[in-house]
């Protein structure tokens, strides 16, 4: 029997396997999603589990940790109160009390007492810092002053105000006094006579040199100044020795110096040679061999008899040209130029004094065989005579007498 099965069904039933296995695919694809999705949803399930037990099991021990701290936070504030308790019953008893007081009025008492020596020493330090200051302010001013007035000398020559070495004439005109004396040697006579004959090694001792440059100064500032108080006879005999020897002539002057000199310790020669002299020279001299022969007096305290007085005055009175003494130059030295210029390689500058001299000496004259000026023993036999026999030689002045 022929097949009834015709192409139609054929193309339905192909049609109909189509769609069925289509069908079949998307049912497996939902099923394997579904197992996925359940085998998740355990899983999560499963770590809720665990993150609940992990928080149970933390906030155990956050308790336990809490409650012992509490229980340990208990147990120290009974201690800290028993013990402060028992300090305060041991505070509150009165030898305690008393005690205690004692020992903080000691205390304070000690506090106040150092810090009153404290203060007081303080004080003390703050008054020497300030003495010293001033007086080394002062020492700074007057040496200031000093520097001042020889940077004046050294820019315009000797000062109009100086009296060491100028002309024993023009310091005596410029002071304007009745006595034809320097008012300098008065000044030193007077001071000596008053309370310096007795000195040791009077007009011998060289003194203190600074003390003498700074009256040195003084005088060439001040003319007519007094005598500082408290000054050394010492220093006021070697300031006269000073000056005498910055005379640009000695008071003998030159012209008369070989007369003198001849004539020793002729009374009458020397009286009637002395006449001839300056009347300011004169008078001068008379002046400063009367102080000589007044420390001469006193040669038993003081060991300087008129010998020893001539050795050491002759040089400074009585001298040739050319045999000018030096010693004033220790104490005030005048130099052409700035006194700020060194030159080590240069010689040193002249004196103006020294430029006014006649360089020329005398071919009689005494050869000196080292570097020092040989003694001139007729010049000391000249001097020694004056003060042994200063009423006898100086007979026609005024001669000066002392209370």
């Amino acid at each position: 029997m022929a097949s009834m099965t015709s192409p139609q069904w054929q193309e339905k039933a192909a049609g109909f396997l189509s769609t069925s296995g289509l069908f079949a695919l998307i049912v497996y694809a939902l099923i394997e999603y579904s197992i996925q999705w359940y085998t998740n949803t355990i899983k999560v399930c499963n770590s809720g589990v665990k993150i609940k037990e992990v928080g149970q099991s933390a906030g155990t021990r956050v308790g336990d940790v809490a409650k012992d701290a509490k229980e340990n936070v208990a147990d120290v504030a009974e201690k800290f109160g028993s013990v402060f308790k028992s300090k305060w019953s041991l505070f509150q008893q009165p030898a305690t009390k008393h005690a205690m007081q004692e020992r903080l009025l000691s205390a304070a008492a000690s506090t106040g007492f150092l810090l009153r020596r404290g203060l007081s020493e303080t004080k003390d330090k703050v008054a020497i810092g300030k003495t010293k200051v001033e007086e080394v302010a002062k020492k700074t001013a007057q040496k200031s002053k000093t520097i001042l007035s020889d940077i004046e000398r050294w820019q315009k020559g000797v000062a109009s105000s100086d009296v060491f070495g100028l002309p024993i004439e023009v310091t005596v005109q410029r002071q304007q006094s009745t006595r034809p004396i320097p008012c300098l040697l008065v000044r030193c006579t007077d001071y000596l006579i008053s309370s310096g004959l007795s000195t040791p090694y009077l007009f011998k001792s060289e003194g203190d040199k600074k003390v003498i440059r700074e009256l040195v100064s003084l005088y060439n500032q001040e003319p007519n100044a007094l005598i500082p108080e408290g000054t050394k006879p010492l220093d006021v005999a070697a300031l006269i020795k000073c000056y005498v020897s910055s005379l640009r002539e000695p008071l003998t002057t030159f012209d008369l110096y070989d007369s003198i000199r001849a004539a020793r310790s002729d009374i009458d020669a020397l009286k009637n040679i002395l006449k001839r002299l300056p009347n300011v020279n004169f008078v001068t001299l008379e002046f400063i061999t009367a102080l000589l022969l007044a420390v001469s007096q006193k040669s038993l305290l003081n060991k300087m008899d008129s010998q020893c007085l001539s050795e050491e005055m002759a040089p400074l009175i009585m001298w040739q040209k050319g045999r000018r003494p030096e010693i004033y130059k220790e104490f005030w030295h005048h130099q052409t130029g700035s006194p700020f210029r060194k030159n080590p390689n240069s010689q040193p500058a002249p004196c103006p004094w020294d430029l006014l001299e006649d360089n020329e000496e005398d071919a009689s004259s005494s050869i000196p065989l080292d570097e020092e000026t040989p003694i001139d023993y007729g010049a000391v036999e000249v001097i020694h005579c004056l003060i042994q026999h200063h009423n006898a030689v100086f007979t026609d002045a005024n001669v000066t007498t002392w209370r």
